[in-house]
């Protein structure tokens, strides 16, 4: 019970920084969606999830690969797995870089061939976009070596600056150069090269926090020397390349349909109905950091507890409360959306309007969120047993279900298909990884009791939005039936982890 308490406090320890760090970010979305028209926020949309994509070129799997690969080495040893690994995104980011440069201008206007705004922002777009990627991939391995060291302090401190100077140079660009200028006209002619509300300052700033963060990340490279051991890397290769599919796999199923829908939806509806799609995943946004935190603290902890005898029935525990707790927050957020919706209140009625359409999905967004935790949790099991290649096949069939459905059913319904592909999508995904997972490295899952938490909270959630019209006041007392039923179900767990 003390292993879990230990899980328990590093995970709320990641999720604690994780949360601040959202919850600022979360400040931009309203200014954001007030500054930029549905249509505009769609672009920044489109781009970041076309970011995800590269993103998982830059990493090729070798965060896990870092964990795994530790677990091999004595103490004094481990130094060649971090000088490996972060060799490889080196090199990644090295080609990635020479590539971007020499075909800005073509990714540029494949991207702005629809011409809501000129080829040149595009192209300004892409290439601070492009470096950014670069920038985070350099980050990837020390952020993996803090997490391994149990540094989660250190590791949340320094995600939190890299989101306070995100928010605080966007809102210096989007918000306070406008009022400055608007107050005192006359120190206009020193910021002519000024745009107001032009999207590239967010790119813009993302840059520059990526920027100091890598710069705090120093002191982590202190041992590192540019030594290629080729065996190493071809061990890690082996291991990681299936990940590297499996994630590449994993990203197209959570981000083609935003890349897609610009494309599959007449002009102008594409970019109008995506930037409703981000705005309204936007509130989803705190479910999306629990699932973040427990794979923070999840991830390391499961490699090193792998060689104890109860491992597995740790593993079990650890999916049941998990589950709970990710249907609490689910309720939580779908009871309170006509709170939450003003976060997400456009510039004018017009917009406003065209945000608040997508609020009835909210709920199914969430559950895609519960869904993909839920697999995050069963995945462990191939990395464990070395048997990667498992995650190439789910992630695989999983992104083939992706692009096909998006075809189907984007262009009938627009982001609610959208919405749809991915619940079956991660439904399909999550199946199979238990399917496949009993059958190699079988952990004793309740799936009983999982599911019936699971079925109870969405048929709760479900009530209120079809019978009371997403009820405030209703919504919130089933929520405190539902928190009142787990913890008295729950009562001898949490008596055990609170005196442990």
């Amino acid at each position: 019970m003390s292993v879990v308490k230990k899980f328990i406090g590093d995970t709320a320890i990641y999720g604690l920084s994780t949360i601040v760090s959202r919850l600022l970010n979360f400040v931009l979305t309203p200014v954001f969606v007030r500054k930029f028209p549905a249509s505009v926020y769609g672009i920044f949309t489109n781009v970041y999830s076309w970011a995800a994509l590269v993103n998982t070129f830059l990493a090729f799997g070798m965060e896990t690969t870092y964990f795994r690969f530790l677990q091999k080495f004595e103490k004094g040893e481990r130094n060649r797995v971090f000088n490996s690994t972060f060799i490889v995104t080196l090199c990644t980011s090295t080609v990635f870089l020479t590539l971007l440069f020499t075909f800005a201008g073509p990714i540029a206007g494949w991207f702005g061939q629809k011409g809501i705004q000129s080829i040149s922002d595009y192209q300004t777009y892409v290439t601070l976009m492009g470096v950014t990627l670069a920038v985070d991939a350099l980050a990837v391995v020390p952020f993996a070596k803090l997490r391994s060291e149990n540094r989660p302090i250190r590791y949340g401190a320094l995600k939190l600056v890299n989101i306070i100077v995100f928010v605080c140079v966007s809102l210096f660009f989007i918000l306070f150069l406008p009022w400055l200028l608007k107050l005192y006209p006359q120190y206009q002619s020193y910021f002519l090269w000024y745009r107001e509300n032009w999207l590239g300052y967010v790119f813009l700033a993302n840059l520059i926090a990526s920027s100091v963060t890598l710069i705090m990340l120093l002191p982590e490279f202190k041992a590192f020397r540019l030594k290629v051991d080729y065996e190493l890397l071809r061990s890690m290769f082996n291991y990681s390349f299936p990940i590297f599919v499996a994630n590449l796999s994993f990203i197209i199923n959570e981000h083609l349909d935003k890349v897609l829908m610009p494309s599959l939806l007449p002009d102008g509806v594409g970019e109008r109905d995506l930037g409703i799609y981000g705005a309204i995943t936007k509130i989803a946004v705190f479910l999306s950091i629990f699932v973040q935190a427990f794979r923070l603290g999840a991830e390391p902890f499961f490699f090193s507890y792998a060689k104890n005898q109860h491992a597995k029935k740790t593993y079990a525990l650890i999916m049941e409360y998990f589950a709970i707790f990710m249907m609490l927050v689910m309720m939580g957020l779908s009871m309170n959306i006509e709170w939450l919706k003003y976060f997400i209140e456009g510039g004018n009625a017009a917009e406003t309007a065209k945000y608040w359409s997508g609020l009835d999905y909210i709920p199914l967004i969430l559950f895609n969120y519960v869904l993909l935790g839920i697999y995050m949790n069963l995945s462990i099991w191939y990395k464990l047993s070395d048997q990667t290649r498992y995650g190439l096949y789910i992630s695989g069939i999983g992104a083939i279900i992706t692009c096909v459905c998006c075809y189907i059913f984007i262009p009938r319904w627009s982001y609610i298909g959208a919405i749809i592909v991915t619940s079956i999508t991660y439904l399909t995904m999550v199946s199979l990884s238990y399917y496949w997972g009993q059958k190699n490295y079988a952990i004793p899952y309740r799936l009983r009791k999982i599911a019936g938490h699971i079925l109870l909270g969405s048929a709760l959630v479900a009530s209120n939005y079809i019978l009371f019209d997403r009820n405030v006041w209703t919504g919130n007392l089933m929520l405190l039936l539902y928190i009142g039923y787990v913890a008295f179900s729950e009562r001898k767990f949490l008596l055990n982890i609170i005196r442990s």
